[in-house]
């Protein structure tokens, strides 16, 4: 069953996805003024096409600038936000991928023989094959044309291309804190809960002012923005199954639906209702 969600002026579709292919999820944005991130991380691996105009782009602690033709990465847990320059407009597109789906695609490739995901050392690139690539998985896949087999064949040759162009010479890996590692899983797996400081730190064994500092220089935000983040990871799931949004709200943790509508606002410059839309 595909999904064509809140169709924007030119009745390209702003979130495209498609229950036969689980492991990617895309997105247009027509006037990049219109929308505006605070800093954000995904579980997944980000990969977006600057496709008109320029705009700002923080990766981490580095901001750039970056315009038509540009290819940004994002590995799982890298915090970014991209936004408008003053009032120029700028479009893109973005794809979103699963984890597991592209580390399994490293593995075959012969990157990954331990089966842990390589990241990717550049956060953003001009190669003109990349640009053109990206852009035509995403015409491919809302093309009602073409079939399932069109579709995942595409979205397989470009992440090989990908791999294989930017070829990581290692796994990229930051040097591990397992106590900050328990912290942050903490909060994932309690992420609909009302947590309190003390409850991370006592899970970490490590002690607030430790936390509140390391934390953030580990993950790129607080915890307190941390866990807002993983609330709107946990939300998006509850959306896409077709829950009503004022119950998605609760369970994911927010005092009420106001508050979830603006902090879903914040990390996906949409709303709820335009990220879940209609079935079709």
């Amino acid at each position: 069953m595909k999904r064509a969600v809140a169709r924007n002026e030119d009745q390209r579709p702003l979130f495209w996805r498609d229950d036969a292919l689980p492991f990617v999820e895309a997105r247009s944005i027509v006037d990049g003024r219109e929308v505006c991130y605070t800093r954000h991380s995904h579980e997944h691996f980000s990969i977006g096409a600057i496709t008109a105009g320029r705009s700002t782009y923080l990766h981490d602690q580095v901001q750039s600038q970056v315009s038509v033709g540009t290819v940004v990465l994002m590995n799982p847990g890298d915090v970014h936000a991209c936004n408008p320059i003053d009032d120029e407009p700028w479009s893109y597109l973005m794809f979103y991928v699963d984890t597991a789906w592209l580390t399994d695609l490293q593995h075959q490739l012969g990157f990954s023989p331990d089966l842990a995901f390589r990241h990717f050392a550049l956060t953003h690139v001009r190669d003109a094959s990349l640009f053109e690539g990206l852009v035509g998985v995403y015409e491919a896949l809302i093309d009602s044309q073409q079939d399932h087999l069109q579709k995942h064949s595409a979205l397989v040759e470009f992440f090989s291309d990908l791999q294989l162009r930017l070829n990581p010479a290692g796994p990229a890996l930051r040097e591990p804190n397992f106590k900050l590692e328990r912290a942050a899983d903490f909060i994932r797996d309690n992420c609909t809960r009302l947590l309190k400081l003390e409850d991370i730190c006592a899970a970490a064994q490590l002690s607030p002012s430790y936390l509140i500092r390391a934390f953030k220089q580990r993950y790129g935000m607080t915890p307190h923005a941390f866990l807002i983040n993983r609330r709107i990871q946990f939300a998006q799931d509850r959306l896409r199954s077709g829950k009503l949004i004022a119950d998605v709200a609760l369970e994911a943790g927010f005092a009420d639906q106001a508050h979830f509508q603006r902090a879903f606002k914040h990390h996906l410059a949409a709303t709820p209702g335009q990220y879940q839309g209609n079935s079709r």
